[in-house]
């Protein structure tokens, strides 16, 4: 494999991915819509991810997933496909249904649909999957053993009660790694698209005998993460906010907890499925090994900024969003030899440094939290 398709290849991911590649003498095509919500109304200028690629020896071609003929263009004469182009935001696929559904599910329809109805060189198939599709993920019950939680109550995060429960005895539990055997069962648009995908692709590479492989990748962080796009990338969200002298509101206790992983290390991990036989159809985490909450992750910002805004912990919270969740990443360390590089304390060093060397950008956070309001997901 030579040739190689990067969709959202002028994103976060498949910038950094794309230029990782070219380092290693691949040539790298890459297929983006530059969204104006991502990338700016000026991608030349506002754009770091999209500037990154410019006269690097990427191929560019700006066009969409959703549409048949710049996919066709894409793929002529590729050797695999790293399909990371998607809507990502959590909150903002419950109520832009129609989007999601369109870019992440019926964008990777055509992709398959092409590939068994036409001739192609495609030897590999690379799907960004999301570890939303676990919904809250594995915990231990000290009944029932290991338990996958259901959606959390409206009433017990209205009573300030937002700990996961036993779906069986309605107990207390305690959180352990989520590994790839866990149950799926997304609570978020957003989470499905992915698992759609997800299924999809390795079905279809089955079937169709290319090899493929996902990745369910925890929260990916770090340099060139769009500081101006209000609806994902917490650590991005939050820093704009504290570069526009804006307090801070962390929803419910704070105390919810993610699994950070930096750039970097997902680069490392997706270029070993790319690479590795041994990754063929199978899922893999890709984390960081250790949850970090919320209100954690806003001071550390807040001390590497030296700023002093106010940070409120509220008690809102949105429909959609998971208690905690991090990946048990046992399996891509003994298959692909994965282990995460960076510390959060290094990364997170790394990331606001960067942010310290950007413009800084319009704080539209409000904006996306009216919509939730207005359509009643946001309490």
């Amino acid at each position: 494999m030579k040739n190689i398709l990067i969709t959202g290849g002028a994103g976060f991911i498949g910038s950094n991915l794309g230029l990782k590649l070219i380092e290693k003498g691949y040539n790298v095509t890459a297929l983006d819509n530059l969204s104006i919500q991502i990338h700016g109304s000026n991608p030349e200028k506002e754009s770091s991810t999209y500037k990154s690629i410019l006269n690097t020896g990427i191929k560019f071609i700006n066009g969409s997933v959703t549409s048949r003929s710049d996919w066709e263009k894409a793929l002529k004469n590729q050797d695999a496909v790293i399909h990371l182009a998607a809507e990502t935001g959590t909150g903002q696929s419950m109520y832009e249904i129609q989007k999601y559904v369109d870019v992440n599910i019926s964008g990777t329809s055509l992709l398959l649909d092409i590939l068994t109805n036409s001739k192609h060189n495609i030897k590999k198939m690379v799907i960004a999957s999301s570890r939303a599709i676990y919904g809250e993920g594995k915990y231990l019950c000290d009944k029932h053993n290991y338990v996958y939680p259901i959606e959390r109550k409206d009433q017990d995060m209205i009573n300030g009660d937002y700990e996961c429960k036993c779906p069986i005895c309605g107990n207390k539990v305690a959180l352990v790694p989520t590994d790839e055997s866990s149950k799926i069962h997304p609570t978020s648009i957003y989470g499905i698209t992915k698992q759609v995908q997800e299924q999809m692709i390795l079905t279809m590479g089955k079937s169709l005998e290319i090899p493929a492989v996902a990745f369910r990748y925890q929260n990916v962080y770090g340099p060139g993460q769009s500081l101006s796009n209000p609806y994902t990338g917490i650590l991005s969200i939050f820093s704009t906010q504290i570069k526009n002298n804006n307090k801070l509101n962390i929803f419910e206790d704070g105390k919810e907890s993610r699994d950070f992983v930096y750039i970097d290390d997902v680069v490392d991990a997706t270029m070993l499925g790319l690479l590795k036989p041994e990754a063929d159809y199978e899922v893999f985490n890709v984390g960081a090994d250790k949850p970090i909450d919320v209100l954690t992750v806003a001071q550390h910002l807040k001390k590497n900024y030296k700023s002093d805004i106010e940070i409120n912990v509220s008690g809102n919270y949105r429909k959609g969003d998971i208690r905690h969740n991090y990946g048990d990443l046992n399996k891509i360390k003994n298959i692909l030899g994965f282990t995460p590089k960076f510390t959060f304390l290094e990364g997170i060093k790394n990331f606001c440094n960067w942010v310290e060397s950007q413009e800084i950008q319009e704080d539209k956070y409000q904006i996306s939290i009216n919509e939730m309001k207005n359509k009643g997901l946001y309490k």
